[in-house]
């Protein structure tokens, strides 16, 4: 029996026979979906929203609402979790019997830490934005300033190190631009003005 090393392509490929000649006879691809969707036998939505911890089916260890302090709760939610980490400890060498209270909380704990951690989640893609855009300002800033002293050198070399010092570029280049017209002028006349 002889198998193929790679399967046939998808009949699909029948619906592009004319795209060469006809780009417009290709189907047009599907609407994007909205709402919930099923995929690998899960259920996901479209919506960019986290869900709430209570949604998940996890006690909530933090206070409730929009003003929360990240900070804080960060900080009293590791305090909270070596404590635990201790008790088991102590449980393990004590009663090792009893330790899955011990591992249930700790988990909790870690899904809340989770949580207030994937809130924090757009606040740390503004602060990347803005670093990423600020990194770009001064690169073109420093393009810039690389420009201005090839320009500053070019002129010094034309014109000799003394103008470089006492005027400024612009001045340099207007100067110059004066220069070439008398220039002009006096090779079209044959006379000094």
């Amino acid at each position: 029996m002889a198998t193929a090393t790679y399967p046939p392509p998808p009949p699909y490929y029948k619906l592009y026979k004319e795209y060469a000649q006809n780009p417009n006879s290709a189907p047009q691809p599907p609407p994007p979906i909205n709402g919930t969707y099923l995929c690998y036998g899960a259920t996901y939505t479209t919506d960019d929203v986290m869900p709430s911890l209570e949604d998940q089916g996890v006690r909530q260890l933090y206070p409730k609402g929009p003003n929360i302090d990240f900070k804080k709760e960060l900080k009293s939610l590791n305090r909270e979790l070596q404590l635990h980490f201790l008790e088991l400890a102590d449980i393990l060498v004590e009663r090792p019997s009893q330790y899955a209270r011990r591992v249930e909380e700790i988990s909790l704990i870690f899904k809340n830490l989770h949580h207030l951690l994937n809130s924090l989640r757009p606040h740390q893609a503004r602060a990347t934005l803005i670093h990423i855009l600020e990194l770009q300002i001064q690169r073109r800033k420093d393009a810039i300033e690389d420009i201005k002293s090839y320009v500053i050198s070019s002129v010094a070399k034309l014109y000799g190190d003394v103008l470089v010092f006492v005027f400024p570029v612009k001045e340099m280049l207007w100067d110059h631009h004066i220069r070439e017209e008398k220039h002009r002028e006096i090779s079209a006349s044959g006379t000094v003005k």
